[in-house]
């Protein structure tokens, strides 16, 4: 029994946690500081125990490695190559997530070492087939900006037509025409004027906008 335990695959969850910060696409990362892979960046996750659920221990581990609580998940895909763990057989349920980054506070821990946001365009070399579900999640984001609210998680609370078109083109990779934009945007019926406006001082004063359920706008299946 014990030796054909240690013949099956070990099941394991990585979290994929964009976020845009300074007109950037930015991706969470933890730092490995145990033997194999020292000091590789990967995608936050770990082992599965046997009482957890999956979910259970996706949120588990981002609080331990990264101090993240709260954050809405949704599960992306399993990844099982034969050969993209050289450690052994491993099976990656992946979850992701969005959130802004100045919404959470990242911490070191004694099993990650340290957590980071980068950029898309300037991320590491990523360890295992993490580079793979990364480009995965960030395909799934995408897609889900056509028919579901996930945008507002990226955005302050309270926020101009032009901060939540931007995030749009920042997450797409490409201009969206203005006019056609807000009238997308406005038909979803997600989104309430307040009655406060922005001024940057280069233009006239803009309209805040926000969700109209705080708080409860998530990625919407």
């Amino acid at each position: 029994m014990g030796s054909e335990s240690a013949n099956r695959p070990l099941v394991a969850v990585v979290i994929a946690i964009f976020a845009v910060h300074e007109r950037a696409l930015r991706l969470l990362l933890v730092r490995r500081m145990r033997e194999q892979h020292h000091q590789r960046w990967v995608l936050p996750g770990g082992r599965v125990r046997l009482e957890e659920n999956l979910e259970d221990c996706a949120r588990r581990e981002l609080a331990e490695q990264a101090g993240i609580c709260g954050v809405y998940l949704e599960q992306l895909y399993t990844f099982g190559r034969v050969s993209a763990d050289p450690r052994g057989r491993v099976v990656n349920v992946a979850y992701y997530a969005v959130m802004p980054p100045d919404r959470v506070v990242l911490r070191h821990s004694a099993d990650a070492g340290e957590a980071e946001w980068f950029g898309f365009d300037a991320l590491p070399i990523l360890e295992f087939d993490h580079q793979e579900i990364v480009t995965a999640a960030r395909r799934r984001l995408a897609a889900k900006l056509d028919y579901s609210t996930v945008a507002f998680q990226l955005v302050p609370e309270m926020f101009t037509l032009g901060e939540l078109q931007e995030v749009y083109e920042i997450i797409q990779g490409a201009g969206l025409d203005k006019r056609n934009f807000r009238r997308r945007v406005l038909a979803l019926g997600a989104i309430e004027e307040t009655c406060e406006k922005r001024n940057d001082g280069r233009s006239r004063p803009a309209r805040l906008y926000r969700a109209r359920q705080p708080g409860s706008v998530a990625i919407v299946r």
